[in-house]
């Protein structure tokens, strides 16, 4: 059995996501409240992993996962691209008549911004999860709530589905990383292949030192398929560069590595891995 700490709880995109990762698994979930529980549930057992979203194609990046990934010195060992189709549900004997608030995460309802204008005598609460918002709704009985789920979570907590596919572009996908103790890391990569790393560094603050860093890759046709920035805290115009890699040549790749070593400060790899899949839910 495979122990997942996620955010979120049963039907949220997470669950969703780890079920599609481990199609043929049993799997326990641990459910998290916050992203930085995840990775405290993952350092406390070396069992257990956590998966947790980096980036969507419509919000961008999660920042934090970003620092929380390299502060936590987990390794990522999977990624996985989930199609995301919102939801509006209610309480079963309810209809559009009667809701007068709507709940979910708030990336969510960003999603949805469309379908919310059109609904303009509707409250929009923000909350810390999809499914559990339907979940709290279906619980306590809240005549006149709304929640944006997926229609899974709606399933699962018996709410009745209003519409499907209230999401304003239709082309959205959120990336999950499957992050790990390191040890079981180089356990989860045997019989991979490994295609893909993510690593991080900083630079001196100079001209053209990012140039000379990106033309090396280049020269060992190693693909850059994401690059984001962070300002380092306390030193003014310094940042921390996070790259995803994509290769197919793991030697090259190495060789890439070693040459750029000396051109930065604090060059971490925070994963190698296969590329992940992507799929609708």
């Amino acid at each position: 059995m495979k122990k997942i700490a996620i955010q979120g709880t049963r039907g949220s995109y997470h669950d969703i996501a780890a079920h599609k990762l481990f199609p043929n698994e049993e799997i326990e979930l641990i459910c998290c409240g916050h992203f930085q529980d995840v990775f405290a549930a993952v350092k406390a057992d070396s069992q257990t992993m956590g998966l947790v979203a980096i980036e969507n194609t419509i919000a961008g990046s999660l920042l934090q996962n970003h620092e929380l990934l390299r502060k936590s010195q987990l390794q990522i060992i999977s990624e996985y691209k989930l199609r995301i189709s919102h939801s509006f549900v209610c309480l079963p004997d309810e209809d559009w008549d009667d809701i007068i608030e709507v709940n979910s995460h708030p990336i969510a309802l960003m999603q949805c911004q469309e379908f919310l204008d059109n609904h303009p005598n509707i409250k929009v609460v923000e909350a810390e999860d999809t499914a559990k918002s339907a979940e709290i709704i279906k619980t306590k009985n809240l005549k006149g709530h709304a929640a944006i789920c997926s229609k899974a979570a709606a399933q699962l907590y018996g709410m009745k589905v209003l519409q499907e596919g209230i999401e304003t572009n239709k082309h959205n996908f959120t990336r999950f990383l499957l992050v790990a103790d390191p040890w079981l890391a180089d356990d989860f990569r045997k019989d991979k292949n490994i295609n893909k790393s993510n690593i991080v560094f900083s630079l001196q603050h100079t001209e053209g030192s990012l140039s000379q860093v990106l033309s090396i890759l280049s020269f060992y046709n190693i693909n850059l398929t994401k690059i984001q920035s962070l300002p380092i805290i306390g030193r003014e115009w310094e940042y921390l560069f996070y790259v995803d890699l994509t290769f197919n040549d793991y030697l090259r790749y190495r060789q890439a590595i070693d040459a750029i070593t000396p051109l930065t400060k604090e060059l971490r790899t925070l994963g190698e891995y296969e590329e992940g899949k992507s799929s609708s839910i």
